[in-house]
C-alpha cells in the first residue's frame, strides 16, 4: 500500500453523519408503510435507499409493492417535517469539528456536501448552528444548489468534486491547490462511500449500527467500492475470512469507523 499524504480538507455528509436525522427518516417512511399494512423498512432495504435520490425511492417501492406512484410516496414521506427540528449532533461530532477547525496542524479546510435540500438542512440544524458554525456557509453544497443542476447525485463523485473546487477557489494567495487525495470524506451511506472513492478521495465510513449489521460479512466490499448502482453487494463471507480486510480497505483509501468519537488524527497526518 502506497504512503498517502496528510489530509488538508475534510468534507462531511450531513444526514446520519453529523446529525441523527436518519432515524427520523426511518420513522417517517415507516408511517407511510404502516398505512398500507406493511412492516418497518428493514436496513437491508434502507441501505439501498440512502443518498440515492429517486433511484433510492424506487428501490424501496420495488420492495414494498405499494399501490401508489413514486412521486406520491415521496410526497407522503415529506409531508411532515416538524420532527426533524429535534435533530441532534451524533457522538464525537462536536469535538471533531472543534479539533479540525481550531487545533489541527496543518490547517484543515472544512466543507459539507449533502444530497439533501439546503432549506431542509437549515430546519434540521436550526438548534445546532453553534456546533456547525465552524463550516463556512460558502463551503456548504446541497443537492438543490445551482452548481448541482447539471451534476449527478451520489454515488457519482460530482458533489465532492464541486466541494473541492469551491475550497480551492477560496484558498489564500500562494497556497497550492488541494488535491483529491488530500481530502477526507466523511460518509455514513454506501452511496457516499462510492462517491468519495470515485472522486479520488479518502473516505471515513461511519455507518448507522443498523446499516453495519445489514452489511455484516460484506463490509470489505463496501470499503473496496464493490457496490452496484442500486446499492447491492455480493453475498456475505464467514467471519474468519474477513478479518484481514477490516477496518481498512486494502488500498488504504477507505476506513470503517463505528463512531466519530476517538478519531485517529495521526493516521491522517494530523495533530489534534
Amino acid at each position: 500500500m502506497a504512503k498517502l499524504p496528510p489530509i488538508r480538507a475534510c468534507i462531511f455528509d450531513s444526514d446520519g453523519l453529523l446529525i441523527n436525522s436518519e432515524d427520523i427518516y426511518s420513522i417517517t417512511i415507516n408511517k407511510v408503510l404502516h398505512e398500507y399494512g406493511l412492516p418497518d423498512i428493514p436496513w437491508s432495504i434502507k441501505a439501498t435507499q440512502q443518498s440515492r435520490g429517486r433511484q433510492g425511492v424506487v428501490n424501496v417501492m420495488d420492495w414494498a409493492k405499494l399501490p401508489i406512484s413514486v412521486d406520491e410516496f415521496m410526497a407522503k414521506v415529506s409531508a411532515d417535517r416538524e420532527p426533524f427540528r429535534q435533530c441532534e449532533v451524533l457522538p464525537g461530532v462536536h469535538e471533531l469539528l472543534q479539533n479540525l477547525s481550531k487545533r489541527a496542524s496543518p490547517r484543515i479546510y472544512l466543507a459539507i456536501a449533502s444530497s439533501g435540500e439546503r432549506e431542509f438542512f437549515h430546519l434540521k440544524t436550526e438548534r445546532l448552528t453553534e456546533v456547525l458554525s465552524v463550516v463556512p456557509e460558502e463551503h456548504r453544497i446541497f443537492g438543490d444548489d445551482a452548481c448541482m443542476q447539471n451534476c449527478e447525485g451520489k454515488p457519482a463523485p460530482d458533489i465532492f468534486l464541486q466541494s473541492l473546487q469551491r475550497l480551492n477557489d477560496a484558498l489564500p494567495p500562494g497556497e497550492r491547490p488541494i488535491k483529491p487525495l488530500e481530502c477526507l470524506v466523511f460518509e455514513d451511506s454506501t452511496a457516499g462511500v462510492e462517491a468519495g472513492r470515485r472522486a479520488g478521495m479518502r473516505v471515513a465510513w461511519v455507518p448507522h449500527p443498523g446499516l453495519l449489521e445489514a452489511y455484516k460479512g460484506r463490509e470489505h466490499l463496501v470499503l473496496a467500492g464493490e457496490i452496484d448502482e442500486k446499492g447491492n453487494v455480493a453475498e456475505a463471507i464467514a467471519d474468519d475470512e474477513r478479518k484481514e480486510y477490516l477496518p481498512l480497505s486494502q488500498d488504504g483509501m477507505v476506513e470503517l469507523m463505528t463512531s466519530l468519537e476517538g478519531f485517529p488524527y495521526e493516521h491522517y497526518g494530523l495533530t489534534p
